[in-house]
């Protein structure tokens, strides 16, 4: 849902429940928890109301998982060093699995 409001802008119930393999109740629903957290803002327009994303509201979220990511990647990173140390391999020596597995980006 977050996609669609993302890529679609101000939407309505309808065009929502006919974008998603969801139903107008809980595509209702989802947009009453979004509007409770503040990430979504209403609009009304006779009897239409449209919906869309809060300006910047999912920043917060995203800074948090950016740093949770850099994070888990300090401490994998120190993993791995400890398990080739015990494994007798040289820190960032590659291992033979490794060595078998495609580099980053091959086949795009």
């Amino acid at each position: 849902m977050v996609e669609t409001l993302l890529r679609d802008g101000s939407t309505t119930v309808p065009a929502l429940t006919s974008a998603l393999p969801i139903t107008r109740q809980a595509v209702a629903k989802h947009l009453a928890t979004l509007d409770d957290a503040g990430l979504v803002e209403r609009s009304r327009a006779g009897r239409q109301v449209s919906y869309r994303l809060r300006e910047g509201a999912l920043r917060p979220a995203a800074a948090w998982l950016h740093e949770t990511e850099v994070a888990w990647d300090r401490r994998l990173g120190r993993l791995k060093d400890v398990v080739e140390r015990r494994a007798g391999r040289t820190v960032g020596e590659p291992d033979e699995v490794a060595a078998t597995l495609p580099e980053e980006g091959a086949g795009e």
